[in-house]
């Protein structure tokens, strides 16, 4: 059935909040100021406090209910965007209750075991998921409905003791710019946990390093009846850029702690070409050669076409937090026993990729990522388990209560 969680998620879906990372403005799409609204206002209806400052973000605060309490504050944290890589206007959501097993039927593709084999693990439960047509949003959508739920459950069951919790929603995590502007003196927490995304029961401290290349081709255009030695195409020269990486540098032929190149976007003609890549690796070092590579790869090119043809700019996104979180070993602790209190045995793997918890750990707050009961991101074929959604409330009620304890 559906939880209070999933059926927020739902309603949700209706704010196509993807972020774009061609705008430099915070946040990058008007849909994330629509929605930072909309959460405002469902906070202050459940009776809390609550704040959308200029640039989105929205902070809120359950208030402590156990006199006297000196101990330390934990943060609940989930981001509002969506990532731009599959549709996300005009959502038409998917309910599968009771789970069968085999492919759940949708107009715009079947959500099947064959991509999904997470699926065969929920036969019994209430699968959320969209037509097909579109992200369902549960990056990070999931994670937004189950603290908002937190909130809801915590103030009808003041029988259970907590200090103060505080609670955020960021911008333009997807573009890897949710945290630079978080008021992490004003959220008021010692520590805090991202929402976002993956099974429930993660525990994950671990991402990558991460870096955005862009790569700009210069070409010559001349009329191809009398090209020859004179025309540089740059298409051709973006092409020849992209087969010297290592081919099985990509995500498709990697896991677990292998880095890698990913092409994002493509664009060219004649006289000029884009590539934009993600750098990613979880050791520093490796992704330091990653960038080196691509600079060297660029050099070989200028050598061969001539000098300027090839620019690379190489930004730094995000670094691993493994080495801030693994220093407070308690915020793990405090994570694994939530779980366990649910049933679960909590797990922790290497993150494939970031969350704002990474920028925020270098900010002061150490930020470890739970997972929410999702599957699939970045894909038509993304669902909830809304059964799971419900258990994530419980874990972070669990952390909260045992940190007053």
């Amino acid at each position: 059935m559906l939880t209070p969680s999933a059926k927020r998620l739902i309603d949700y879906t209706r704010f196509a909040t993807a972020s774009d990372e061609a705008n430099p403005a915070c946040p990058s799409t008007p849909a994330q100021l629509e929605f930072a609204a909309y959460l405002e206002a469902e906070l202050r209806s459940l009776g809390l406090s609550a704040r959308t400052d200029s640039h989105g973000y929205v902070y809120s605060r359950i208030p402590g209910n156990v006199p006297g309490y000196t101990g330390k504050t934990v943060g609940f944290i989930a981001h509002m965007d969506l990532s731009s890589d599959a549709p996300s206007e005009n959502t038409v959501v998917t309910v599968t209750e009771n789970y069968p097993g085999g492919d759940i039927v949708r107009p715009g593709g079947d959500l099947s075991p064959r991509d999904m084999p997470e699926l065969e693990r929920y036969i019994g439960k209430t699968i959320v998921s969209t037509d097909g047509h579109t992200l369902l949003g549960a990056d990070d959508k999931a994670g937004i409905a189950e603290i908002v739920t937190l909130c809801e459950y915590l103030l009808a069951h003041p029988e259970i003791p907590h200090g103060d919790i505080a609670i955020a929603f960021t911008p333009d995590e997807e573009i890897g710019r949710g945290a630079d502007l978080f008021d992490v003196a004003g959220f008021g927490a010692d520590f805090a946990y991202t929402l976002d995304g993956g099974a429930l029961g993660e525990v994950e401290f671990e991402t990558f390093n991460a870096a955005a290349a862009v790569v700009t081709v210069t070409g010559k255009s001349i009329h191809p009846g009398s090209a020859k030695d004179r025309m540089v195409n740059a298409g051709r020269v973006a092409m020849e850029f992209d087969a010297m990486l290592p081919d099985l540098a990509r995500p498709e032929h990697t896991e677990g702690y292998q880095g890698f190149f990913h092409l994002t976007d493509m664009s060219g003609c004649v006289e000029s070409a884009q590539l934009k890549y993600i750098l990613r690796d979880h050791d520093a070092a490796l992704l330091a050669e990653k960038k080196a590579l691509a600079e060297n790869i660029a050099q070989k090119l200028n050598e061969k076409y001539g000098e300027g043809t090839v620019e690379v700019a190489i930004r730094d996104q995000y670094r691993n937090m493994a080495g801030i979180v693994t220093a407070h070993p308690e915020i793990l602790s405090l994570a694994r026993e939530a779980v366990r209190s649910v049933g679960r045995e909590p797990v922790s793997c290497p993150v494939r990729g970031g969350t704002d918890g990474a920028t925020l750990s270098f900010m002061g707050l150490p930020c470890p990522n739970l997972g929410t009961g999702s599957h699939g991101h970045h894909g038509r074929g993304e669902f909830a388990v809304a059964e799971e959604m419900e258990l994530a409330v419980l874990v972070m009620a669990s952390i909260a209560q045992n940190l007053a304890k």
